[in-house]
């Protein structure tokens, strides 16, 4: 591949024709500019995540595509060079997905145990901040009598309410999920769909409020990707 060819190619155009390879070139292409030592962290943070993903896939492609995608599109697109949300942003999914490696603890323990020692070991590595944005956005324990998306929206409602640094990194995440809808098998999309369009006019609000620490460039921007995202919606459920 030509390197430098990567930086005008869209997120899903690299996943597609260079895969996971094109995806960690393009990350890397990014931090050239950044100082060593956020360049250090930010390549721990990447080690760590290949290192618990790494059996990990959505559907079609390896998970670690999807969480070097965010983190891309925090720089790229919003502006954000903040080291602590770009880490965060590539272990995002960590303690959700991989409480009891990340802490060290047998997966026999409880949520709350599992959860707690994560997120202590993200603190230990990282730094307190980091382990707060992962943590206002990893997913509860849920209620098995009530509806799972119902709660999902719930959690993230309240969590991005009070911490706007995790909205950036919870919108980058929903962009790649209902933009990149498309990029998805047909049930998988239905799904996602289901699960994500009741939440496209919270995450409107949010982005518009003052307190959303991002450019009023960056605010159109992901604007007009909610957009895009309810239009896929519409089309897969309104059929």
């Amino acid at each position: 591949m030509a390197p430098r060819l990567l930086l005008s190619m869209p997120l899903h155009a690299i996943t597609e024709v260079y895969g996971e390879a094109g995806l960690r070139e393009r990350f890397l292409l990014e931090l050239e500019s950044f100082p060593a030592d956020e360049r250090k962290q930010l390549t721990e943070a990447l080690d760590l995540a290949s290192d618990l993903h790494a059996a990990d896939r959505r559907v079609r492609e390896p998970y670690l595509n999807h969480l070097l995608r965010v983190a891309i599109r925090i720089i790229r697109y919003y502006g954000v060079r903040d080291v602590d949300v770009l880490t965060a942003a590539l272990l995002h999914d960590a303690v959700e997905d991989h409480p009891a490696e990340l802490g060290g603890l047998e997966p026999d323990r409880s949520h709350a145990e599992l959860t707690g020692a994560a997120l202590a070991e993200l603190s230990r590595r990282f730094g307190p901040r980091v382990a707060e944005l992962v943590s206002s956005v990893t997913n509860p324990e849920y209620d098995p009598e009530r509806d799972k998306h119902e709660q999902y929206r719930e959690h993230v409602a309240e969590n991005l309410d009070r911490d706007p640094w995790a909205r950036v990194i919870k919108i980058s995440d929903f962009t790649d999920n209902g933009v990149g809808v498309i990029h998805t098998t047909m049930e998988k999309a239905y799904s996602s769909a289901r699960k994500y369009r009741p939440l496209v006019p919270k995450l409107r609000e949010l982005v518009g409020r003052p307190d959303t620490p991002l450019s009023t460039e960056a605010k159109e921007h992901i604007l007009d990707q909610l957009d895009l995202a309810e239009e896929r919606f519409a089309a897969i459920l309104d059929e």
